[in-house]
């Protein structure tokens, strides 16, 4: 089993190809494989060595780091044998037409009812003096081009209703489809997954194996993200790492959301990418577009901060929020980012409320018998209890007093295990003040 992704270094990763590059590395981490890198950078004009170190990192960061990683900008002269090859072998023809010609011919057979096919109009394509030309990969029209989708089934493309693709441009730059090719023969790709909107792509990729006698890999179409009440907008698919930082969400909420939309499986928190690999299951993935959503991230971020240990978290919380602390924050926090704000509340100044004279005098009160208890795992209970009591309040009238004055928040932790964490004597004060 050997995977691969292989993005264009012309931008960040966004939603889209952080998802295909999970479904790939968590299908070779499932069979014990390997998952390599292969950075597109043909378009020399778009692709820069910046863009090519921050996927990298994203890559890293994410967990996902590949076993190997190369760039075909290095591989020009392996592309440059192949493509002899295929010439040799009658595979590849030069063409001469210029773009207005061709557009014409499209039109023309458009005006006929016709799909827009390239005609092969070789008799016409006599070499042009001063010009040079494209080159078209030849499609074998002799037999059904079929194979066995791993998302989609049984698929079927009759070669003489595709046209011949360009694969080669007038300059001698690469266009992705054969460069592509050879990448997956030679380093032995038995995998390839990926999205729908490359299903016809495969089918004219499949006949280039054959040409340069390769073994073809396996192929699964995944169906594309969408936004949850549509179309996703460019912004919201653009979004990438850089959205994780902004908002505050964990690599693995966004990653356990995306390893699960689009199939029957229910998404669900993932602590870690092996947790997400042992049930990975191409088998499991439907039709239907891939339903995302980044409320649905941050509430899978909320439900995994409640499950994760202080070691999980320990080197990206503030200093002020110790592994006892952790431990009574951790389920009222959607995001780490919430827990600086929870620091004062422990050691620092918080906003005195603004209460009726009866609640400062119940106060009072109740700083007068917090001086007077122990200060342990019991201090909320024998505070209350004692002031139940003396007072006949109960239910909020008892409580929430005493947790605004305590906390500045009129909700939060239970108080009976966040109390004894505040020291004793700001607690008096914070009460009479």
């Amino acid at each position: 089993m050997k995977t691969r992704f292989a993005p264009s270094p012309t931008g960040r990763l966004h939603v889209g190809n952080i998802r295909t590059a999970l479904q790939n590395y968590l299908l070779a981490k499932r069979h014990g494989g390997q998952f390599l890198l292969r950075l597109d950078d043909t378009d020399a004009a778009r692709s820069t060595p910046e863009f090519a170190e921050a996927i990298k990192v994203d890559l890293e960061r994410l967990g996902m780091s590949p076993d190997a990683t190369f760039r075909q900008s290095d591989r020009f002269a392996r592309y440059e044998e192949a493509f002899d090859q295929l010439k040799r072998d009658g595979r590849i023809y030069a063409c001469y037409e210029t773009p207005e010609e061709l557009e014409l011919r499209r039109k023309v057979l458009l005006g006929r009812g016709l799909p827009p096919i390239y005609e092969r109009p070789e008799s016409e394509n006599a070499p042009v003096d001063g010009v040079a030309p494209h080159w078209r990969f030849r499609l074998d029209h002799a037999s059904a081009i079929e194979w066995d989708d791993g998302v989609r089934g049984p698929q079927h493309f009759e070669p003489a209703k595709i046209s011949d693709p360009v694969i080669r441009r007038a300059d001698g730059s690469w266009l992705y489809m054969l460069p592509s090719v050879i990448d997956d023969a030679d380093h032995a790709i038995s995998h390839v997954v990926r999205g729908e909107d490359h299903v016809s792509n495969s089918a004219v990729q499949l006949q280039m194996f054959d040409a340069l006698g390769a073994t073809r890999p396996a192929l699964a179409h995944t169906a594309l993200i969408v936004a949850a009440a549509g179309k996703l907008s460019k912004r919201e698919g653009a979004k990438g790492l850089e959205a994780l930082d902004e908002e505050g969400v964990e690599p693995m909420a966004l990653l356990s959301v995306l390893a699960r939309i689009g199939t029957s499986q229910p998404v669900e928190p993932a602590h870690d990418l092996n947790a997400l690999a042992a049930g990975f299951d191409l088998s499991t993935f439907g039709r239907a577009p891939a339903r995302f959503d980044w409320a649905e991230v941050a509430q899978v971020n909320a439900r995994l901060l409640h499950e994760m240990d202080y070691a999980e978290v320990a080197d990206r919380i503030p200093e002020g929020v110790d592994a006892a602390r952790w431990q009574v924050l951790r389920g009222n926090v959607e995001r780490l980012g919430e827990l600086e704000d929870w620091v004062d509340v422990f050691d620092g100044e918080i906003a005195v409320p603004a209460l009726d004279e009866e609640d400062r005098a119940f106060l009072e009160e109740a700083a007068g018998l917090a001086e007077g208890i122990a200060w342990d795992e019991g201090a909320w209970s024998a505070l209350t209890g004692e002031l139940k009591a003396r007072t006949g309040r109960k239910g909020k009238a008892l409580f929430l007093p005493l947790r605004l004055a305590l906390t500045g928040r009129g909700s939060g932790p239970e108080m009976a295990a966040l109390l004894p964490l505040i020291d004793k004597k700001r607690a008096v004060a914070r009460l009479r003040a």
